[in-house]
């Protein structure tokens, strides 16, 4: 059994004409971990997308209308729940262990079909930007990486939200001062160098739940570092954009993916 292999598909409702969608279980590090997939109808090879989610356990969980928005802009979309969710085994590790559901995912795109293998595009809102860039950082073989109000810095989120300190630290395993390498291993910042694919960073200046220092350091650490790294700041908007700006934010970034080189 490899990582990203699919153990079981089943249909589920679309609520695009255009767009098959899939409820998915699939191999990631010996668990089996489920998504959801979404595939154009019509015959023909797509880019690949893995959208990555934000929050945690039932809070944040994927939504289709969200995935079928992505997928109808012209790209095969891989959504996973995160282990432990959604009937899915394991535990979730808040960008620890199950960064290898990302990984895993990647690994399913560039399988599927329809998809072409040298297009794959990795995108993470909220805590899933923590996730894409780990998985930028980790995988050469992605054209593109975009975080869209996203965490780079673990150790940032601690200070910022005293409401998620409680579960931060019984996840990751107490606070930053007793494990300051648990958190240095969810901090995507810290690895920067090894990210290959070109940088697109999104975010909401009047954000309370991710701040835009997260998006700031990430710009100047990227840009530091040589990396290919491009930003959009809405300064008037908070972490949930309007729905005309969200859905004419979703057609710019789709856009600026397929300009960008493949692998």
């Amino acid at each position: 059994m490899r990582n990203g292999d699919i153990l079981d598909k089943q249909k589920y409702p679309s609520p695009h004409p255009d767009i098959d969608l899939h409820l998915v279980t699939y191999w990631s590090g010996g668990l089996k971990v489920k998504g959801l997939l979404a595939e154009p109808k019509k015959e023909g090879t797509y880019d690949g997308f893995l959208y990555l989610r934000g929050g945690i356990k039932g809070v944040g969980m994927v939504r289709p209308g969200r995935i079928v928005q992505f997928a109808s802009e012209g790209f095969v979309v891989m959504a996973p729940f995160y282990r432990g969710n959604q009937g899915g085994e394991g535990n979730e590790d808040f960008a620890g262990e199950d960064r290898e559901d990302a990984l895993s995912a990647i690994d399913l795109l560039m399988r599927n079909p329809k998809t072409d293998e040298e297009r794959i595009h990795v995108f993470g809102f909220s805590r899933g930007g923590v996730m894409a860039l780990i998985a930028g950082n980790e995988r050469s073989d992605v054209c593109s990486v975009v975080t869209w109000g996203g965490v780079s810095d673990m150790l940032l989120t601690y200070e910022e939200r005293e409401d998620l300190r409680r579960m931060m630290k019984r996840v990751i395993g107490g606070s930053p001062n007793k494990r300051p390498d648990a958190y240095s291993f969810r901090t995507p910042l810290n690895n920067l160098e090894k990210l290959q694919a070109p940088l697109l960073i999104i975010h909401g200046v009047k954000d309370h739940n991710v701040s835009v220092e997260h998006s700031y350091l990430l710009e100047k650490r990227a840009l530091g570092l040589g990396k290919r790294a491009e930003a959009w700041y809405f300064e008037e908007f908070t972490h949930y954009f309007p729905p005309h700006i969200n859905r004419e934010t979703v057609e710019r970034l789709t856009q600026w993916m397929k300009r960008q080189p493949s692998v």
